[in-house]
């Protein structure tokens, strides 16, 4: 039986894991997340009947393998397609129809977390979250190696045959820092992986008891050089929103989340909201009745990383997945990296 450790629970991870134990002989999983919760950035939260993804906002078809997995794989009850188009904006906060995104644009009644929900689901994998992983040892076994993981408490989790890596490319580059093991291959894996790129974003949940009528479902700027990124409705995913209530996603751009990153959440959400309400022309969007926040610090890869490295890593049953391996930030991209990783394990 091949004992393999998985740190993290997000989307690949979750995909890795559901594929392992469909192709895979014998194997006897565990995985080791930080959270409370699963997914990922593809994160869900509920609050007075409302649903909304805060993180990523839904996952595309644009893979044809994530396309079955999603809706052949795994149960698609409560999968649900957003029809309202995504338009534009510019610098100026100028709007327009215009960003032609073919296919579907899919999320849960019940959140995007159903999708590492649903595909854990499907395993025997053994899960222990609140669990944060801070030192990794390769040591001898006989004629191979195994992996042992150390957590912040100081437990001792192992050994592992195989180890899969799947926080965002700068933590998982710490991990490896910590790495006891040949320091040459460790040096090579880590000046890679910390060298992918990422953009941060700070978001805003802004709750409002009216209906926000609108001809699309969100809007995104497309020159990168406005204070905002994105703008999406919630009340446009079937189940999320009440009718008769509106709830915006506010995204900051990368240099606005930087340098407010730190400062008190309720200023960034004032400011947020106000920028929020000139880009809509609608002054009433300054006072949402209720709100909520969430940074995050390594949102969107934006380069991939060399493969070389990652490839002789995993002569030594050590696997780097997630959207900044697949290079693409986008949640179909994660989830088919997770597949692909599953079938390098299962062919090794």
């Amino acid at each position: 039986m091949e004992r393999i450790g998985v740190v993290g629970a997000g989307a690949a991870a979750a995909a890795a894991t559901e594929g392992l134990e469909r192709t895979a002989a014998e194997t006897e999983i565990t995985v080791l997340e930080k959270s409370r919760g699963l997914c990922g950035r593809a994160a869900t939260r509920r609050r007075d009947d409302v649903v909304y993804d805060y993180g990523a906002n839904y996952v595309t078809s644009d893979d044809e393998r994530v396309v079955d997995l999603l809706t052949e794989t795994v149960d698609a009850d409560g999968l649900v397609d957003i029809t309202d188009p995504v338009w534009t904006f510019d610098r100026d906060g100028d709007v327009s129809p215009g960003e032609d995104r073919d296919g579907h644009k899919w999320t849960y009644r019940q959140g995007l977390t159903q999708i590492a929900k649903r595909l854990f689901d499907r395993t025997d994998a053994t899960i222990h979250r609140e669990t944060r992983i801070e030192t990794l040892h390769r040591t001898a076994d006989g004629e191979d190696g195994v992996w042992h993981l150390e957590d912040t408490d100081g437990t001792r989790w192992g050994p592992f045959e195989t180890l899969l890596l799947s926080p965002p490319a700068p933590q998982t580059a710490s991990l490896l820092r910590s790495a006891d093991w040949d320091a040459d291959e460790r040096d090579r894996l880590v000046e890679a992986v910390e060298g992918v790129p990422y953009r941060t974003v700070w978001t805003g949940v802004f709750h409002y008891p009216f209906e926000l009528e609108r001809p699309y479902y969100a809007l995104v700027n497309t020159d990168k050089d406005h204070e905002i990124g994105w703008i999406g409705r919630e009340e446009c995913k079937p189940g999320h929103v009440p009718d008769g209530e509106s709830l915006l996603i506010v995204q900051a751009n990368h240099e606005w989340s930087v340098d407010r990153y730190d400062e008190p959440p309720a200023a960034n959400e004032e400011r947020l909201a106000a920028l929020t309400a000139d880009l809509l022309d609608d002054q009433r969007l300054r006072d949402p009745d209720w709100t909520d926040h969430q940074g995050w610090r390594y949102a969107l890869p934006e380069a991939a990383v060399p493969e070389g490295p990652l490839q002789r890593a995993q002569a030594a049953g050590l696997y780097c997945l997630g959207d900044w391996v697949a290079g693409e930030a986008r949640l179909h991209a994660a989830l088919r990296n997770g597949i692909e990783t599953a079938e390098q394990i299962s062919t090794a």
